[in-house]
Order: C-alpha cells, then sequence, then structure tokens
C-alpha cells in the first residue's frame, strides 16, 4: 500500500458497500461499521509497516487501540 491511491480506494470503498448492504437495518448496519473500524485499523497498520514507522509485531495497536494510528496522520494520508 505504498501507493497513495491504492490506499485511499481501499479505506473508502467499503463506506458504500456498508451502506448498500444494511438496507436501512440498524444492527446489521452497526456490525457492518465495527467490522470496517477493525478492517480499517488494519489498513492502517499494514501502511505503516511497508512505510517502516511501525514493527509488524506492533499492528494490533492499530487494530484494537482506537485512535492509535492518529500519531501518523501526516504520513498515512499525505506522504508517500
Amino acid at each position: 500500500m505504498k501507493n497513495l491511491f491504492i490506499y485511499y480506494f481501499a479505506i473508502l470503498l467499503p463506506i458504500p458497500l456498508i451502506i448498500i448492504i444494511s438496507d436501512n437495518k440498524p444492527i446489521s448496519f452497526t456490525v457492518m461499521l465495527l467490522f470496517y473500524i477493525v478492517f480499517r485499523g488494519f489498513i492502517d497498520g499494514q501502511r505503516l509497516i511497508e512505510k517502516k514507522l511501525i514493527k509488524k509485531s506492533d499492528l494490533w495497536k492499530c487494530v484494537l487501540i482506537p485512535f492509535w494510528s492518529s500519531r501518523f496522520f501526516r504520513q498515512l494520508y499525505f506522504e508517500k
């Protein structure tokens, strides 16, 4: 995920899919949103590992600790 376009595509594509799949059902929307939060943490962690900003053993922090990857905001969203 060193390519910034692919990263944005990977994090933004599931959002319309969540809305379409949930089909006005609040419980399914909530479950899908929780899966997206875990998925997003995993994608952010993979990008940080590839950019050598964190170790592979720290991936769990990106997935389980909310906003942990926000420390690397500039590197995640703006740097190639």
